[in-house]
């Protein structure tokens, strides 16, 4: 069938105003929102590395194919830029689909209700349309001997098609490699690593989080020390523990409960001292003499402590392994923390460890750094969590002829709570990142996730709080996400992607 020339005309016209239509469309609605753009693609698991550049290239490509298009002697060029655009935006799409580690929220604009695989036949459709325009040009220039083109038409379609997916894919690679290993401080949110199920009315804040084991979480209570709760995922059965122990004359100031397996730990850095018993009879048998004074204490084994102390240098903080194997013994490691301001407030953070990795963790409360070591405290890595504070932002007050210290303002916290579960650390992040929703800020505590295992970035998730009341802890297990905000208890079930990250442990050696 012999298509005659008005058509084949028309037909170019036809499309030409039909991509200056789209493309102003989707240039305006980006111009009209360009933060809330910006803020989709810093989301992109493909382009968050390059969301300020790209949002800006994105718009002036729109808007500089429309005018190509509107010119009848620039329009080849425009359709060609069309083919060019659309195969990058559907490779995008293919890249999201099949090999992306989780799918975002639509595009706004006229596109919003449309899932990703119709977005997806949606862009392969306007891909036809220009190439048929092309091919059908380029025959009708052969036929009438003005063809000056040595190169077929299809073969610069083809080349231009194969650059943009060599395109897409490169920015793919090099975002996530930007990503996981040098982050510019950019938050991934996929879609529901969390959902909340129950919440329990505690009526004190005075309850802390001593312990997870065989599907039951452990609340200890500041006041009443020798008191745990017991409670399943659901909360609706609860069992009250009171320890047996008669602590005699033991002078004791800070106690707190731990739960570790089959043995718990009645400890109190003050006095110092640390007891032992077992879950089974909830009776202390053991206590394991001998132990330094200590500000934070996490049970390695039945025998053996990693604690915090200020027994280093001037009472700068340091971390110690303590061992009652065969006689009591205490290990220091003097240059793990290291030093900024003053070796006390600018080294506090928080002390972790693993069973499942058989770790310890350190995490600084005022900077963007945290360290693994091993069951004798010797450092294996220093990594960062993915803001920008490398230093502690705090002020130090002498006083007494600076035999005392003390914060003269209000400390910038980076990093405000912490829990390790299997391979992965989650951390309370009071730093806000690129793109991201005042309100979200307002209306959530914002949880960071990584891979201790890969040394890597994984994904952020917001925890949704109860208004104007503090996130005072939160404790995950493969299951399920526990927080305590204000008096109340919140459990949220973890989800399919954040299950799936537990489970790819890819064990890499230290």
């Amino acid at each position: 069938m012999k298509l005659k020339p008005a058509f084949i005309k028309n037909y170019q016209i036809t499309i030409s105003y039909l991509f200056i239509l789209l493309f102003v469309y989707a240039a305006v609605s980006k111009i009209i929102d360009f933060q809330n753009f910006q803020a989709q693609l810093g989301q992109s698991p493909l382009l968050s590395a390059f969301a300020s550049w790209v949002s800006w290239l994105v718009l002036i490509l729109e808007l500089g194919i429309v005018v190509l298009l509107i010119f009848p002697k620039l329009r080849t060029i425009g359709l060609l830029a069309s083919t060019l655009l659309m195969t990058l935006f559907t490779a995008y799409i293919f890249i999201i689909l099949n090999y992306s580690s989780f799918v975002p929220c639509s595009c706004g604009g006229i596109l919003e209700k449309m899932s990703w695989n119709t977005h997806l036949i949606f862009n392969i459709f306007f891909i036809l349309l220009p190439i048929i325009g092309l091919i059908l040009e380029e025959q009708l220039k052969t036929k009438t001997q003005q063809n000056n083109l040595k190169t077929p038409v299809i073969t610069w379609i083809l080349l231009s098609m194969a650059c943009s997916i060599a395109t897409m894919i490169a920015l793919f690679l090099s975002s996530e490699q930007m990503m996981h290993h040098e982050n510019p401080f950019i938050r991934r949110y996929p879609q529901h690593p969390i959902a909340q199920t129950h919440s329990f009315d505690l009526k004190y804040n005075s309850y802390y989080f001593a312990g997870f084991d065989k599907g039951k979480i452990y609340l200890g209570n500041i006041t009443n020390p020798l008191h745990l709760i017991a409670m399943d995922s659901t909360l609706n059965h609860s069992q009250d523990i009171t320890i047996g122990f008669d602590p005699k004359n033991i002078p004791f100031k800070m106690v707190t409960i731990m739960v570790r397996g089959s043995y718990f730990y009645l400890m109190d850095g003050r006095v110092p001292t640390i007891f032992r018993g077992k879950t089974q009879n909830w009776q202390i048998t053991r206590e394991l003499k001998g132990i330094p004074y200590f500000t934070k204490a996490e049970p390695i084994d039945s025998t053996t402590i990693v604690f915090k102390s200020n027994n280093g240098k001037k009472l700068a903080n340091i971390v110690g392994v303590f061992s009652t194997m065969q006689q009591p013994k205490t290990k220091y490691n003097d240059t793990l923390l290291q030093q900024q301001l003053d070796g006390i407030f600018d080294t506090d953070g928080l002390l972790m460890y693993s069973e499942k990795m058989q770790k310890a963790v350190y995490l600084y409360f005022y900077r963007n750094e945290f360290m693994i070591t091993d069951k004798e405290a010797t450092l294996l890595y220093r990594a960062h969590t993915i803001d920008t504070n490398t230093h502690a932002k705090i002020k130090v007050a002498y006083l007494k002829n600076r035999t005392e210290r003390k914060m003269a303002a209000p400390p910038y916290i980076v990093n405000a709570h912490a829990s390790i579960c299997e391979h992965l650390l989650f951390v309370h992040s009071k730093v806000k990142g690129q793109y991201e929703n005042e309100k979200l800020w307002e209306q959530a505590f914002i949880i960071d996730v990584y891979d201790l295992n890969k040394k890597t970035y994984v994904m952020s998730f917001a925890l949704y709080g109860i208004k104007n009341e503090k996130l005072n802890s939160f404790l995950v297990t493969p299951t399920h996400l526990y927080a305590i905000i204000g008096n109340t208890l919140v459990v949220n079930e973890i989800r399919t992607i954040l299950k799936k990250e537990m489970k790819s442990v890819e064990m890499k050696k230290l």
